[in-house]
């Protein structure tokens, strides 16, 4: 399962339909990619595996019953910690904030989740979203993939960290100031900008 990390979501998704692999099979293949790589990129800063493995065998069983699945069903997933996820931190690196938990889930993280994605935890950001790097007081500080002495960028330095070196799919970003895609462009990626209005956006989105 070498290359498996390196397969886009599509694909990955397809496997798991095909019952070539299971849900479980493949992020069990991505928490071991997060433990051998983040410890020393810090870009998940919170996670559940837990919860996620829970998610990974509901898709399981789904494709035994033979129930109809969403696009991303059983593609591992992370998102930004600004993204509102019930029971998880959303502080946007904000001290004041630390600790806290949001009861309430973002429309963009929902729709993915009901897709079938499997959400997995969330990436460092900068303080307020608002800087060309990934640090904030509660978390610390995310690395360059290709060099631990260099920035990753921002704000979605986390997300792009994890992506190059881990191979994780589905990151979910936003893009205003460069937000991805100067994040893309330090750690050696393509990022994609779809535009105002094509994504979910709402009170609840992050």
């Amino acid at each position: 399962m070498t290359d498996l990390h390196f397969q886009p979501a599509h694909e990955l998704a397809g496997r798991i339909a095909a019952k070539e692999i299971s849900a479980v099979e493949l992020l069990e293949h991505y928490l071991k990619r997060i433990e051998a790589h983040n410890p020393a990129l810090n870009a998940i800063i919170w996670m559940d595996a837990d919860r996620a493995r829970d998610a990974a065998g509901r898709v399981d069983a789904a494709i035994a019953r033979g129930d109809a699945l969403g696009p991303f069903a059983g593609v591992p997933m992370t998102l930004k910690e600004s993204f509102q996820v019930s029971g998880t931190p959303t502080t946007w690196g904000i001290p004041d904030l630390a600790g806290s938990t949001t009861q309430t889930t973002a429309l963009a993280a929902e729709r993915l989740i009901d897709a079938g994605a499997v959400f997995v935890g969330k990436t460092n950001v900068p303080i307020h979203l608002a800087d060309w790097q990934s640090y904030n007081a509660i978390y610390g500080t995310t690395r360059n993939p290709w060099n631990l002495e260099m920035t990753p960028g921002g704000s979605s330095g986390g997300l792009r960290r994890l992506a190059a070196r881990s191979g994780r799919r589905t990151p979910r970003a936003h893009d205003h100031r460069q937000r991805s895609r100067g994040p893309d462009d330090g750690s050696a990626l393509l990022g994609r900008f779809l535009g105002r209005g094509l994504l979910a956006f709402d009170r609840r989105s992050g």
